[in-house]
């Protein structure tokens, strides 16, 4: 086995326990957060490898210990990489006083954002993990998705073998290109999913889909534009793929049910619209994502 470890400092504020919370239902063979530590399997440049994280710091002066652990010895250029995958699945770069900032007068917010101090929210390392992951999701319960996306990550990611145990990362669009959509079905997934999934990894495949190219647009607005051009991703899809994959936090998928009951329930509204999602949310400036997953956290 082949380990390598550094720390990593992150923007404060930070809680890692907090922000790490939501992982602890997670499959202990793709990514989970238990007994303080944080593990994930990821493939980089072919390889797939066991990132091991935990706290090294506090809230106010936040690091992280990461332990890089694989069957083969690293070259350079990974674990160079590395950093840089660690500070998108913790958005460790995010500044979170000026939100706090902004919602300081919001009678809601204000006393969630003091409860969840240091809570930043996760992004997947790739836009096509969080697309892949917010078609998944489409118009099922979260609990299904989740046992759906587990089974396809085991199925079709590559793994590595540490420890006495397979630990699998997600599936590549090369890993889906060539996939019979039987394969896909067989996940759980319809068939239109596993259409959509599929075409989207040819897409990629075949050069006729940058969606790394995304990231390098400055307009959440034409980011949006973009995504929804791709057959199977709507309006929700895309703007959760953007929370999710990219970080951008004016992003807020408004049509979510599930949100909309939310802020309902904590600005005493009845029968809350995707309308009226937008219409409180106006007020939290270009935090709109991050105030809605801090509501979300809340009931949590």
């Amino acid at each position: 086995m082949y380990q390598s470890t550094f720390n990593i400092k992150a923007q404060a504020p930070f809680d890692f326990d907090l922000s790490c919370k939501i992982f602890s239902n997670g499959d202990k063979c793709i990514k989970k957060y238990a007994n303080n530590h944080f593990w994930q399997a990821v493939t980089v440049d072919e390889v797939t490898l066991l990132l091991y994280i935990e706290s090294a710091g506090s809230v106010d002066d936040p690091e992280l210990a990461v332990s890089v652990e694989s069957e083969e010895e690293l070259s350079s250029d990974i674990l160079k990489s590395i950093p840089t995958t660690v500070h998108r699945i913790f958005n460790l770069g995010l500044d979170l006083k000026p939100f706090y900032e902004q919602v300081k007068s919001d009678d809601v917010l204000s006393p969630i954002t003091s409860r969840l101090y240091g809570l930043k929210n996760p992004s997947t390392p790739t836009l096509f993990e969080a697309l892949v992951d917010s078609i998944l999701e489409q118009q099922i319960s979260l609990i299904a998705a989740h046992s759906i996306g587990n089974r396809f990550i085991k199925q079709f990611g590559s793994s590595v073998h540490l420890y006495g145990q397979d630990y699998y990362s997600y599936p590549s669009p090369e890993d889906l290109a060539h996939l019979d959509l039987e394969e896909l079905r067989k996940c759980g997934m319809s068939s239109r999913k596993a259409e959509y999934i599929r075409d989207i990894s040819l897409d990629i495949v075949h050069r006729d889909l940058d969606l790394e190219h995304i990231r390098k647009m400055s307009s959440t607005t034409e980011m949006i534009e973009t995504l929804t051009s791709i057959r199977g991703v709507g309006l929700w899809t895309a703007e959760m793929s953007l929370l999710r994959g990219l970080g951008r936090l004016d992003a807020i998928p408004a049509d979510d049910v599930g949100l909309q009951r939310i802020i309902g329930q904590y600005y005493h509204r009845d029968n809350v619209s995707q309308q009226d999602v937008r219409d409180i949310a106006s007020s939290w400036g270009k935090w709109k994502g991050l105030a809605s997953y801090y509501l979300i956290v809340a009931e949590l």
